[in-house]
């Protein structure tokens, strides 16, 4: 109940990110239902639904991802003095989160549960009844325990993720991190500002050797001879070595970003840094932890995708289905969502900072100018990282 009253008092754009978490959990749990559709309609072919069901891993991996960046970035959530005393401490704003997670997912469950049964024609009377019978198993009876278990896999997923990121072990931790005083050199401690360099993140050279040993185990992989595993889509299969190396790139990519984010900001301020260099660096480098990682989950993501799309391009085989793309952009959605939230955390963060810049009568046109070469500098950092690991990506695959 008071998870629900949270929800009902939040601010407009939190309750907008609630509902983009609504609508995800909605779509991923149309896959599973379509999923299930297709066994009922196909009981002769259970590999078959049983590999569409193991391909919605991807898009509930992408719900629970998001669901833990909306979660961080909610108010109620947070520890504040007071609190503990009329029993609302750390653990009891943990299980809230939990809680509220669950409520968004289990209603975005109920509005899957009720498109598919319009869908496969159950509901009749309402307009596009049955227009995805084909796909969903019209005309069956659908079993309703098997169609509730699996719509009950996206709450439960996403909660657990939102419980065990916000744990009250972990979220002192990241507070300490984020609270760690900077050596002066005097040796006494004082508070860090952005004039203090943050230290690099420990993740970039784990995420080149991920992405080089992904790219070896597709090229070992691409010279066996061992059945092909089939992507949805209409993609030719490949080997479960390629795809494991495929896998792999991927997560050395995501790995990657908070450190690949930090080395940007420190190019940025390289020999005889201006005001709006210097600021606009030092800022990279004191967020590469908050939105290096979700910018790497994105870029993962996109190259995934221009992978796919290459790899379709030289086959002759059927366009995308509406299925394949459903999932598609559940997963660059929620990608994306949860890199504008952690950039939005950023700038929560940066305004006590930025408030004290305007006091001491720095002009507000030098933030916006460090806000866009940010900006600048990550797209153009990032942009041909991702297409020089897409396109290496898919060459053993090509093959």
């Amino acid at each position: 109940m008071l998870a629900l009253r949270l929800a009902r008092g939040a601010r407009p754009f939190l309750l907008l990110r609630r509902l983009l978490v609504v609508a995800a959990s909605a779509g991923t749990g149309f896959l599973l239902l379509c999923a299930l559709g297709h066994a009922v309609a196909h009981p002769d072919r259970p590999s078959a639904s049983v590999l569409r069901l193991a391909w919605c891993a991807l898009p509930l991996a992408a719900v629970a991802y998001l669901a833990v960046a909306v979660a961080r970035t909610d108010p109620s959530t947070r520890p504040r003095p007071g609190l503990s005393s009329i029993g609302l401490g750390p653990a009891r704003l943990t299980a809230i989160a939990a809680a509220s997670t669950a409520v968004a997912c289990t209603l975005g469950s109920a509005l899957a549960f009720l498109a598919c049964l319009h869908l496969r024609g159950d509901l009749s009377d309402l307009p596009f009844g049955g227009a995805a019978a084909d796909l969903l198993g019209g005309g069956r009876p659908l079993p309703v325990p098997a169609a509730l278990t699996l719509l009950a896999l996206v709450p439960l997923v996403t909660s657990a993720a939102v419980a065990l990121a916000l744990r009250p072990g972990r979220a002192r931790a990241g507070r300490r991190r984020a609270a760690a005083p900077a050596d002066t050199g005097t040796g006494s401690p004082a508070a860090r500002d952005p004039f203090d360099p943050a230290s690099a993140p420990a993740g970039l050279p784990w995420g080149v050797a991920l992405m080089a040993a992904g790219l070896a185990l597709e090229l070992y992989g691409a010279r066996g001879t061992g059945g092909a595993v089939p992507l949805p889509g209409g993609v030719p299969g490949s080997p479960v070595p390629v795809l494991a190396g495929w896998a792999l790139t991927a997560l050395g990519l995501t790995v990657t970003g908070p450190g690949f984010t930090h080395l940007c900001g420190r190019l940025l301020q390289a020999y005889r840094p201006g005001a709006t260099r210097l600021l606009a660096g030092r800022a990279l480098m004191e967020e590469s932890r908050r939105i290096g990682r979700p910018l790497g989950v994105l870029c993962a993501a996109v190259s995934a995708g221009l992978t796919a799309n290459t790899l379709y391009a030289q086959a002759d085989t059927r366009p995308f289905g509406p299925l394949s793309g459903l999932g598609a952009v559940l997963v660059l959605a929620c990608a994306a969502t949860a890199l504008f939230t952690a950039a939005v955390e950023a700038r929560q963060h940066r305004a006590a900072t930025a408030g004290a810049l305007l006091r001491l009568g720095a002009p507000t046109g030098l933030l916006r100018s460090a806000a866009l070469l940010r900006a600048a500098v990550l797209v153009a950092g990032f942009a041909p990282l991702t297409w020089l690991v897409a396109a290496l990506t898919a060459l053993p695959l090509r093959s």
